[in-house]
């Protein structure tokens, strides 16, 4: 681990990151998405979730595809989607704990919306921990991993892709973050899509605790 040691920012991927049950939070994202798409294209529900996993597959977010085919408003689309009761959510000490301690410039880097990521963090209790914020919007709706999403970010930022370390579940996320230099930890799931291409030599770590490896960082940094 010893090239972590003097990196000075790290990029966190929102869903299935910070947090790890992704059918509690995300599943009710998606189930609002399958929802929208059957009323704005006055489809049933099955083939409004066949057409928003098509999306998914081919576009890298269901929104991309909507709005190349069908001329879905965005924003409106966000908004919709992202509106999930989080009450069930606890707040996570120990993540929280391990963020503070670490001296180092800390940013979301997400598909989704900002309203989606303030709400997460915070109820998680760590929305006040984090230097910058990057959705979908700011990425002018192009979804990771496009070079452009992630050019963006890193203007956003002003940061240096080689004193960074990036954090994904989604396996495939991580490539261009490589290929400019970041260093990527890929945060170890059986979700089909999260561990598709996980053997690819674009992961430098494979990740099986955040709140573990946030902690070796700084040991490591303060050693």
């Amino acid at each position: 681990m010893k090239e972590l040691k003097n990196i000075k920012n790290i990029l966190f991927d929102l869903d299935g990151v910070l947090y790890q049950d992704l059918e509690s939070v995300f599943g009710r994202v998606s189930r609002r998405m399958t929802e929208y798409i059957s009323k704005k294209l006055n489809l049933n529900l099955k083939k409004a979730k066949e057409l928003q996993t098509n999306y998914f597959h081919k576009y890298n977010t269901s929104l991309n595809g909507l709005m190349k085919h069908h001329d879905i408003e965005p924003e409106d689309f966000l908004k919709y989607v992202h509106n999930i009761d989080l009450s069930f959510m606890s707040k996570d000490t120990i993540l929280r704990n391990e963020l503070k301690k670490l001296n180092l410039k800390k940013f979301i880097f997400t598909n989704g919306s900002k309203d989606h990521a303030n709400n997460i963090t915070t109820h998680l209790g760590i929305n006040d921990l984090f230097d910058g914020l990057f959705d979908i919007v700011d990425s002018e709706f192009s979804p990771k991993p496009t070079a452009k999403a992630f050019d963006l970010m890193i203007k956003k930022f002003k940061i240096n892709p080689r004193e960074t370390l990036y954090i994904e579940d989604i396996a495939k996320n991580l490539s261009i973050g490589k290929e400019r230099g970041v260093i990527t930890a890929w945060l170890i799931n059986d979700e089909y899509w999260g561990k598709k291409e996980s053997d690819k030599d674009f992961i430098d770590f494979k990740v099986e605790n955040l709140s573990l490896f946030l902690k070796e960082i700084r040991l490591l940094q303060n050693s």
